[in-house]
C-alpha cells in the first residue's frame, strides 16, 4: 500500500534508529500528529514477562495526573439504594436488571463498568460480553466495590487500568494531542512508574525491553526506558 503524503511527511521527522527521551518523544509525537480531531496519545511497554505464569502477570490501576482527556462513559450496575450516590458522581448510566439485559443483548457502549460485591453474582455472567471487550469489573481495579460513587468520580479524574497482554505488552492511553507536552509527559511517566513497581519477584532479565509512544494513526516514537 502506498504511503499517502501525510504518513511520508510524519517519517520524516521520526529517526527510527533513535531512543528518545520522554520529553523529546512526547514533542516529536505531536509534531507528527496531523489529524482533522484530537488524536490519542498511547503509550505501549513491552515488559521481560512471560503472562501466561500468573506469578508474572501485571495489571493495576493508575491515577493520570492530568486525566486521560476522553470523556469516559460510565456504567454502574448497583441496588436501588446505591443509585443516587453514583448519579451525584456523575455515573452516565445506573441501573441493574434492565442494563444487564440490554448487555446480554450485544449493547456495551460504555468505557468502565462499577458495579458492587452482592450483585457480582448477575454481572458474572455477562463475561462472556464483557471479557473480551476489557470491561469486566474487578475488585483489583477498584471497579467492585461498596463505594461507587468514589470509583465513579476517580474514573472520571483520568483513572485507567492496565494489564499485560499475551504478548507481554501493555497498551494504555496517556492523554490527547491536544495536551502540553509537559502534561504527556508528567501522565505517561506516571503510568510507566508505576509498572515499574509492579515488577514481580519472579521476573529475570530486563524488566522494562522497550517503550514505544504514538498517536493515532502516527508512526511510533521510541523511548529509552532509561530515561523515565
Amino acid at each position: 500500500m502506498a504511503l499517502t503524503k501525510k504518513r511520508k511527511e510524519a517519517l520524516s521527522k521520526v529517526d527510527a534508529t533513535k531512543l528518545y527521551n520522554l520529553e523529546e518523544a512526547s514533542q516529536v509525537v505531536k509534531d507528527i500528529t496531523n489529524t482533522n480531531f484530537d488524536s490519542t496519545i498511547d503509550v505501549a511497554i513491552r515488559l521481560g514477562v512471560d503472562p501466561r505464569k500468573a506469578n508474572q502477570m501485571v495489571r493495576g490501576t493508575v491515577s493520570l495526573p492530568h486525566g486521560t482527556g476522553k470523556d469516559v462513559k460510565v456504567l454502574v450496575l448497583c441496588t436501588p439504594d446505591k443509585e443516587k450516590e453514583a448519579q451525584d458522581a456523575g455515573a452516565d448510566y445506573v441501573g441493574l436488571d434492565d442494563y444487564i439485559a440490554k448487555i446480554k443483548g450485544g449493547w456495551t457502549d460504555v468505557d468502565v463498568i462499577v458495579t458492587m460485591p452482592s450483585v457480582m453474582g448477575k454481572v458474572g455472567a455477562l463475561g462472556r460480553v464483557l471479557g473480551p471487550r476489557g470491561l469486566m469489573p474487578n475488585p483489583k481495579t477498584g471497579t467492585v466495590t461498596m463505594d461507587v460513587g468514589q470509583a465513579v468520580t476517580d474514573v472520571k479524574a483520568g483513572k485507567i487500568d492496565f494489564k499485560v497482554d499475551k504478548f507481554g505488552i501493555i497498551h494504555a492511553a496517556v492523554a490527547k494531542a491536544s495536551f502540553e507536552s509537559k502534561k504527556i509527559v508528567e501522565n505517561a511517566h506516571e503510568l510507566i512508574s508505576t509498572i515499574i513497581k509492579l515488577k514481580p519477584s519472579s521476573s529475570k532479565g530486563d524488566y522494562v525491553k522497550s517503550i514505544t509512544m504514538s498517536s493515532t494513526m502516527s508512526p511510533g516514537v521510541k523511548v529509552e526506558p532509561k530515561s523515565v
